[in-house]
């Protein structure tokens, strides 16, 4: 009892301490994330070439908002593949605000930031470079068959006018009246998929609505987006007992054991733990970045660990790409891909402390 006890008392002095701190730092994504006008998609969306970059440095606000809705964005084919590795790659969820609250770290989260944000940009617009080599082959293709289309489409059209002329029928008439009306009616369903592809709601981490509801749409769900500071108030509370949780268990393992012998549990094998910790990054919840900076904190996980977990992780970001875009194997094409940036992400920092 002895035991629980300090270990309760422990982790509600941490929570209080970082309370504050917390709450100005979720007031600021609150009042940044929020977007009634569309300004900040339209904008992002527009700037293809340089979407990257703006990605990589978002992705460095406290909390998981830009990734989400970078993440809606790309699902709607409105930025690249490179912009929303990009934004994966520099969101560290509640590493930061953690951090900030903490001042014997504000030297390493300094440090992470900067990582975070080369390793996004070289991630992003590598990505994308290969991706636009990759297309390019794909459209000449395309061209080639598209050609060769065209031209069994005369043949079959000079077939058509010999059939006419030798019967005496209107076939090819017949043909492009049912060509037509197939036309027509692919054209109706494309408007249809593009009017609902426009109609979007996320209320989530990002809180942006990409279309206005109009009298038609029954959306009763209430967002918290008229008040920031209620917003503020609960991501701070959620955050607050994520802390607790992972303090709670951690100190109460730190008194049970020693901390050299908790740390010899996780591995001292440095390659290992960027193994765990990019694993432990990729789960959808800010609890796996909580967890990643405590176990930091407490000596228990090594730097380059830390920003592989972090650079896996997106928070909700990856919960809003598999919803919203419907491409279950682009989607776990995604999460490898975020993995073994993860991976060897962690590797090349890694490599530059050994030599340092």
């Amino acid at each position: 009892m002895e035991i629980f006890s300090h270990s309760l008392i422990h982790a509600l002095e941490e929570v209080l301490k970082m309370m504050p701190i917390l709450f100005l730092a979720y007031l600021l994504v609150s009042y940044l994330s929020h977007d009634h006008n569309h300004k900040f998609s339209g904008f992002l969306s527009k700037k293809k070439k340089t979407s990257v970059l703006y990605a990589s440095f978002l992705g460095c606000v406290p909390q998981c908002g830009f990734s989400s809705v970078i993440a809606d964005l790309y699902s709607r084919q409105k930025v690249t593949l490179g912009t929303l590795i990009a934004v994966f790659v520099a969101t560290s969820d509640e590493a930061i605000p953690i951090m900030i609250a903490t001042p014997n770290q504000i030297l390493n989260m300094l440090l992470l930031i900067g990582i975070k944000i080369v390793l996004a940009l070289l991630w992003g617009y590598g990505i994308d470079f290969v991706v636009e080599i990759f297309s390019k082959i794909y459209k000449k293709h395309k061209q080639k068959r598209a050609q060769k289309e065209i031209q069994s489409e005369k043949a079959f059209g000079k077939t058509l006018q010999v059939l006419n002329k030798e019967n005496g029928q209107n076939a090819g008439g017949v043909l492009e009246v049912s060509l037509k009306a197939s036309g027509e009616g692919v054209a109706n369903t494309a408007e249809v998929e593009e009017e609902h592809s426009h109609h979007h709601h996320i209320h989530e981490c990002g809180h942006i609505h990409s279309d206005t509801c109009d009298e038609h749409c029954h959306h009763d769900e209430q967002c918290c987006v008229d008040n920031i500071f209620l917003d503020a108030f609960k991501h701070t509370l959620e955050i607050a007992i994520y802390i607790f949780i992972a303090t709670f268990i951690i100190n109460i393992l730190i008194e049970y054991f020693t901390l050299d012998i908790f740390t010899t549990i996780l591995t001292d094998n440095a390659i290992i733990q960027i193994l765990i910790a990019c694993v432990l990054g990729l789960i959808p919840n800010c609890a796996s970045s909580v967890l990643l900076v405590e176990l930091f904190t407490l000596g228990a996980l090594s730097f380059p660990a830390l920003v592989a977990g972090l650079s896996t992780g997106a928070g909700v970001g990856l919960v809003v790409l598999v919803t919203r875009n419907r491409n279950v194997l682009k989607n776990l094409g995604i999460l490898v891909l975020q993995l073994c940036i993860g991976i060897i992400s962690g590797l090349v920092v890694l490599g530059f402390y050994q030599l340092v």
